[in-house]
């Protein structure tokens, strides 16, 4: 296989610079494990869960990667910040379950206090005798956001999120090109490396992100199209279903589950559909909360919840996460040997 090295791939010690997003109720440890054995780098989400649901996903991926407990697992977990918030001192324990599995990384996002959380993670390994040093990814989606990232939580890693992006990210957001340029004009040429993710499909998408200057890139809704993904036959026949417009940001999923902590200005990109339209209409919250529970129940894509970015529609494929990685980086290397041809024959 051709090299295909960046920043980001020597940092994490990968061949390929293809992230799998951490994603709530999707991102467990096969997923993970499995994109870590295509030579990607997995993310398994803590989202919503338990401290030992946590750990149960942490120790399959250890398990498929033939990593012991004792061992640095090379794979990260996902938290999102505003539920550590919430959670108290529970937080802690959830935040020391990933760091004594010696994960390599962690990804924080959505919080209004994420600074506390990055100097938990450094206090932590700080203590630690073996000097490993755990990578903070922190996503964000404006330059403001990345100057305080760079300049006073000392980040390892930027995820730059775009307006394109399922799941949930800033209503504000630019599109994925243009937040990657202001980036990459605010922070200094020895700052963290860019990772940029919202609406990426293919390996033609990965090049552009890689020829403008970032050093990878975090994919979400292609890695839910894989069997090692936890959503449901049902979410993936709707996700190959969908078109170039279908999906919609919406908070309209998170009021009838009941997940409203998210800090302001933060939304989400789903499948549109009849949870959606019943709330725009007027229906009493009670009814599509009923309604929303029983679909989830019957499998019914009409009202679940199915997280998706704008490039749904270029995806039809169930495939292993590993062999998405694989691909993603043979489609990347040739479109960026065919536009170091075009520029030669010019």
């Amino acid at each position: 296989m051709v090299p295909l090295t960046t920043r980001l791939t020597s940092l994490l010690g990968v061949r390929t610079p293809v992230i799998s997003a951490p994603m709530a109720g999707a991102s467990g440890g096969e997923l993970a494990a499995a994109v870590a054995q295509g030579g990607g780098f997995g993310f398994i989400q803590a989202g919503y869960q338990s401290k030992q649901k946590l750990k149960e996903e942490l120790e399959k991926a250890k398990a498929i990667l033939g990593v012991s407990s004792l061992q640095r697992a090379p794979i990260g977990v996902g938290f999102i910040s505003w539920i550590l918030e919430a959670e108290g001192a529970s937080s802690n324990d959830l935040l020391d379950t990933a760091l004594e599995s010696r994960v390599n990384a962690i990804w924080l996002a959505f919080g209004n206090d994420i600074g506390r959380w990055v100097a938990y993670v450094r206090e932590y390994d700080r203590r630690q005798a073996d000097g490993h040093k755990t990578l903070v990814f922190v996503q964000l989606s404006s330059e403001e956001e990345a100057a305080g990232a760079v300049n006073n939580w000392k980040v390892d890693v930027l995820v730059a999120q775009g307006i394109e992006a399922g799941g949930h990210g800033r209503a504000s957001a630019p599109p994925l090109l243009t937040l990657i340029s202001s980036l990459l004009n605010t922070i200094p040429e020895e700052g963290p490396p860019i990772v940029a993710a919202g609406g990426l499909a293919n390996g033609a998408h990965v090049a552009a992100c890689l020829t403008l200057g970032a050093s990878g890139v975090a994919m979400g809704t292609r890695f839910l199209l894989t069997p090692e993904s936890l959503y449901t036959d049902a979410q993936k026949k709707a996700l190959i279903s969908a078109g170039s417009n279908s999906t919609v940001r919406t908070l309209a999923f998170d009021r009838a589950r009941g997940t409203l902590g998210w800090p302001t200005g933060i939304d989400g990109r789903a499948l549109m559909n009849q949870t959606v339209k019943d709330l725009e209409a007027g229906v009493p919250i009670e009814e599509v909360q009923k309604l929303f529970q029983r679909s989830i129940q019957d499998g019914d894509p009409d009202r679940m919840l199915v997280w998706a970015g704008t490039g749904v529609a270029l995806m039809n494929q169930i495939k292993g996460a590993a062999n998405v990685v694989t691909e993603l980086h043979q489609e990347t290397v040739q479109h960026l040997e065919r536009a170091v041809f075009i520029r030669s024959a010019a």
